[in-house]
């Protein structure tokens, strides 16, 4: 008898200990609702509240009417294993501790090939924190920041730390601090989201060698905030009513600028109060050297282009500038010629003419004289604009190029917005 008993407790511990085998999910302070159905962990609808760490490679899937919920602290999920899926689950509710990195989603080191699909985020700390892995999908989420934060107390939408050959797109991120932050990540891809009503849309920092194309930020503070990286491919971006910037170049180099589409870039105010600095630049291009600018449109914004602290020894060619309040805004002592292999780029304020019709003007275009050099630095000399003076003086520096000041110049300005300038 007692051998039967012996052999029968042995069967049930093999059998529990195959069931718990086969658990797909490990338990942290709770564990993750539902079942396991044809190889997917199906979760049911209802609210489910707990902080949920997943530490074999399995496909999640929640009911339509499910949700997570984090209970106001902590994460909501932890993915510590490679291959692991999320899709179509509604997360909620996690914590806001910036420094503790609380997130809806955190995808640890070891979570490589990790895909987020279809999901949807509300929360006040980040909604998908990536750390340190490399080949994950982050695809068609919607994620909402909590607005009883103030903004710099809310975490970014997508933040991806130290990763690479990463795939973003297709997200909507709002009402975040920035949309989707990149730090020290190389190789990735961020294509077709939306970003919107944010401070940074897309921030990028020390990355190096990603794709940023056929995004689109409105109301932000700044559309795409590009920081101190190298070989950066931006095509095919749209900037919309942003304030301050559309797109800031700060040491960016190498990197290639095509076919964006900035319009309706304004000054920032704070209590009615415009921002020091932040005049409403389609492009500002701060100490960022050997780029290429090429079929860009900078459209109804304050100011068309900005270059300054020594950036220079960039291509620009093939762009569209048309009705900003002032085209190009550069101040400094060498000259710069924007045209390549005879193609420059088209002014909607460029007064020449076309005598052969071959669609290039036939006299330069010289953006910026001494008398806007003197408003930039004395704003209060625009009282004298339209005096007989000043009049007198834009006439000598046409008569007399001894008196030109050094700059920017367009010595083949196109007649014609180029067609892939926007």
């Amino acid at each position: 008898m007692a051998v039967r008993e012996r052999h029968a407790n042995t069967r049930v511990g093999l059998v529990l200990a195959t069931v718990l085998a086969a658990l797909p999910l490990a338990r942290a302070a709770d564990r993750l609702p539902g079942a396991l159905t044809d190889g997917v962990w199906q979760i049911p609808a209802g609210r489910h509240t707990g902080h949920f760490v997943v530490n074999t490679p399995t496909h999640i899937r929640c009911h339509e009417a499910a949700t997570l919920d984090g209970n106001g602290s902590g994460h909501v999920l932890e993915l510590k294993v490679p291959g692991i899926t999320v899709e179509n689950c509604r997360i909620e509710n996690w914590g806001d501790d910036l420094t503790a990195l609380n997130a809806g989603i955190f995808i640890h080191k070891q979570a490589s090939g990790a895909r987020i699909l279809n999901n949807r985020f509300q929360g006040p700390g980040f909604g998908i924190w990536a750390d340190g892995t490399h080949d994950i999908e982050i695809a068609f989420n919607r994620i909402e920041g909590d607005l009883n934060y103030r903004s710099q107390d809310r975490g970014n939408g997508i933040h991806l730390f130290a990763v690479h050959n990463a795939w973003v797109h297709h997200n909507e991120v709002w009402h975040t601090r920035d949309g989707i932050y990149i730090d020290t990540s190389n190789g990735n891809r961020l294509t077709d989201n939306y970003l919107h009503d944010l401070r940074y849309g897309v921030h990028y920092m020390y990355s190096h060698d990603n794709t940023v194309a056929r995004n689109r930020t409105t109301r932000t503070r700044t559309g795409y905030a590009l920081m101190q990286s190298r070989r950066l491919q931006v095509i095919g971006n749209r900037s919309e009513q942003d304030r301050n910037y559309g797109i800031l170049m700060n040491f960016i180099t190498d990197s290639t600028l095509k076919g964006n589409v900035i319009t309706g870039v304004r000054a920032g105010q704070t209590g009615g109060v415009s921002i020091q600095g932040g005049e409403g630049k389609g492009l500002f291009v701060y100490n960022s050297v050997f780029n290429t600018f090429e079929g860009n449109r900078v459209q109804d914004s304050d100011i068309g282009i900005h270059l300054t602290a020594g950036s220079e020894d960039n291509r620009v060619f093939g762009n569209a500038f048309i009705g900003n309040a002032h085209q190009v805004k550069y101040v400094a002592t060498r000259r710069q010629s924007w045209a390549e292999n005879g193609r420059g780029n088209y002014w909607s304020d460029y007064l020449g003419w076309d005598r052969n019709g071959d669609g290039i003007g036939d006299v330069p275009y010289a953006p910026n004289d001494r008398i806007d050099k003197l408003l930039w630095r004395v704003p209060e000399a625009r009282l004298l604009l339209h005096s007989p003076a000043v009049e007198t003086l834009r006439w000598a520096q046409q008569a007399f190029p001894v008196l030109k000041p050094q700059g920017v110049e367009d010595p083949a300005p196109l007649m014609q917005p180029p067609e892939n300038g926007g």
